[in-house]
């Protein structure tokens, strides 16, 4: 695991960016697997912003997201196929025919699970995968317990999980209890994995992570066992960090 520990979450949003461009110059035909939220936004931004300046290509890119709540149609604010078109798709030379994201709205949510991981095996898997955590250790919505073998598979939400998403939704109950999301077992698959870390709130989170035990009960901590993890983290969130730990990262 390497760590990179930046300034603030605009320093994180750009050193993030940097590395992606850099993986799509050197194979315009990556797949990348995207993740929504807060933590990803500045980013994305920071892709916009390079495409329109520079002119990388995303035109060979595909991609695959994380997770989608179950039950919002796609044109609803709230999904998370309208999040990506409005923060990346829409503003970059991407074909939408190969960017992938689970169907919450399936009228079989079980048998979209089942269509998206083999999906995901037809196109080759994920080269790059970027990845948030949650401040009980989920990763995608692979909350607490969840099996490190799991598949793309429905999971219902930790009410902690439904607050922090409150904020983008007009009541707490308007938030979905369940998700379809990419299980642990098939993030783990991915060749590299990029992991976003911003803010005072993640401080416990970072430094269970990388002190901590691997154990199904904070699901992140799978991701000391795969070999090619970039963290990056800001001052606001590493605060905890011992310094030794630096050296060994």
């Amino acid at each position: 695991m390497k760590l990179k520990v930046v300034e603030d979450y605009q320093a994180m949003s750009r050193a993030a960016a940097d590395l992606i461009i850099d993986k799509v110059r050197m194979n315009p035909e990556i797949t990348l697997g995207l993740a929504t939220g807060g933590t990803p936004k500045g980013t994305y931004q920071n892709l916009i912003k390079d495409h329109q300046l520079n002119g990388t290509s995303y035109g060979s890119v595909k991609t695959f997201n994380l997770d989608e709540y179950i039950g919002i149609p796609i044109r609803d604010p709230n999904s998370y196929r309208y999040y990506m078109n409005t923060y990346l798709f829409d503003h970059i030379d991407i074909d939408k025919s190969n960017t992938f994201v689970p169907r919450g709205n399936a009228e079989n949510p079980t048998e979209e699970c089942v269509r998206y991981e083999n999906s995901l095996l037809v196109h080759g898997g994920v080269d790059l995968q970027i990845l948030g955590i949650g401040r009980n250790g989920h990763i995608g919505f692979n909350e607490p317990g969840t099996s490190f073998s799991s598949k793309t598979h429905i999971v219902s939400l930790a009410q902690t999980t439904r607050e922090a998403n409150s904020r983008y939704f007009p009541r707490i109950e308007d938030v979905p209890k369940q998700a379809i999301t990419m299980g642990i077992g098939t993030i783990m698959k991915s060749n590299e994995i990029l992991l976003l870390i911003s803010g005072e709130r993640k401080q416990e989170a970072v430094k269970r992570l990388l002190t901590g035990e691997v154990h199904e009960s904070f699901p992140a901590s799978i991701l000391n066992q795969h070999p090619n993890v970039t963290v990056i983290v800001d001052h606001a969130a590493s605060a905890l960090i011992e310094p030794h730990l630096f050296l060994k990262l």
